[in-house]
């Protein structure tokens, strides 16, 4: 397994940029080089770099992280990059919780410093399991934790989960986070969004059937719902940063929007389940009592009051997303030269054979 790329951007044009850009923001900035994160993300970019310049007279550095859209050549994995509504939403969280995201910097919308719109945070210092290799593979911090450590890691982010979903969906400040998606509740929303997403990454002619019963399944399967929330929309574990297996830092909200609370928690235990199911495809044991579905609902209903429903429709749910983005990675890779178009477009996707199960009720049968 290989990291896709995520750029084609100059990194020594683009310093020089952020250096101009800071120019009109603090007095006297000097860009150090910049770097990737090593291990994870694969859409919106990430930029890490350091910056001194004077405050008070005195010259101090500031460790920092950009966040920009793909260029448009590069195949992006989204159609549409909001870069206001990320920040925006992280702010919200920050504001109205005490789950720990990033202190943020600046916010620029006007695309013409460096081609997009674009926002800045502080650095944070920490580690995330990393996806390449899946931390289920074994040789990293968190697969040779003690299994303590390992429940105290899953235990935490199942707070800051509860935490995020403390905001209503109806309070005046998460109003921005609802779009104008048609639907007649936040999941119908919800479901047309992906519909449409789905159909963008298809443009190309080459139609992923299984993706398409999914969307069937799904209106066969439909769980009746509860009050929407302010959902992160991306969570999982490689998403977060920590410190002695605490949450330091919640990242990525590209996803982030309104919907019942299993939205996340479909995600959260599904990301560790793809993980896994991988690992145990190649022979090796993973980590196999890592966020068990009852685990998480006893852990969640402990922290937040509200005991969750319907998980396995949530869960498939996860994985019929999770096909769509992989589908478009996939995409990604080949105008990459790192891979070439299957023959089946179910194949386009590593978990076709677990979301296949899903949708004929065979897969929970080896795990609850």
């Amino acid at each position: 397994m290989e990291r896709p790329k995520t750029s084609i951007r100059d990194h020594a044009e683009l310093r020089g940029q952020i250096q101009r850009w800071l120019a009109n923001r603090v007095d006297g900035p000097v860009v150090s080089e910049l770097e990737v994160p090593p291990s994870n993300g694969m859409s919106s970019e990430t930029v890490l770099f350091e910056a001194a310049w004077f405050d008070a007279g005195v010259r101090r550095m500031h460790r920092c992280a950009l966040r920009l859209p793909p260029e448009a050549s590069a195949e992006p994995v989204f159609p549409v990059y909001d870069m206001a509504r990320q920040y925006h939403a992280m702010e919200l969280v920050g504001k109205r919780t005490n789950v720990p995201v990033p202190p943020l910097l600046w916010l620029e919308t006007d695309p013409a410093f460096l081609g997009a719109p674009f926002f800045v945070m502080e650095r944070v210092d920490g580690l995330v399991p990393p996806d390449v290799m899946p931390y289920t593979f074994g040789d990293n911090w968190l697969f040779d934790a003690d299994p303590a450590d390992q429940r105290r890691l899953q235990e935490r982010t199942i707070e800051v989960v509860a935490g995020i979903h403390t905001i209503a969906a109806g309070e005046p400040a998460a109003a921005e986070q609802r779009g104008s998606m048609p639907g007649r509740t936040a999941m119908r929303r919800h479901v047309t969004s992906q519909r449409d997403y789905y159909r963008w990454v298809v443009r190309d002619g080459f139609r992923s059937p299984m993706i398409e019963r999914g969307f069937d399944w799904l209106i066969a399967n439909w769980p009746a719902e509860p009050d929407p929330v302010v959902s992160w929309g991306d969570a999982r574990v490689g998403n977060i940063i920590y410190r002695d297996f605490e949450p330091v830092a919640v990242l990525d909200w590209e996803m982030a929007s309104l919907g019942p609370r299993e939205i996340d928690l479909g995600w959260m235990i599904y990301l560790h389940r793809f993980f896994q199911d991988l690992t145990e495809d190649m022979g090796m044991k993973g980590m196999p009592d890592f966020m068990l579905l009852d685990d998480v609902v006893e852990s969640y209903e402990r922290v937040s009051g509200y005991k969750p429903q319907d998980l396995r429709f949530y869960i498939t749910y996860a994985a019929l997303r999770h096909a769509i983005v992989m589908s478009r990675i996939t995409r990604r890779q080949i105008r990459f030269g790192e891979a070439e178009m299957p023959a089946n477009p179910d194949h386009t996707f590593l978990h076709h054979a677990s979301l296949d199960a899903m949708l004929d009720g065979t897969y929970w049968r080896k795990l609850w």
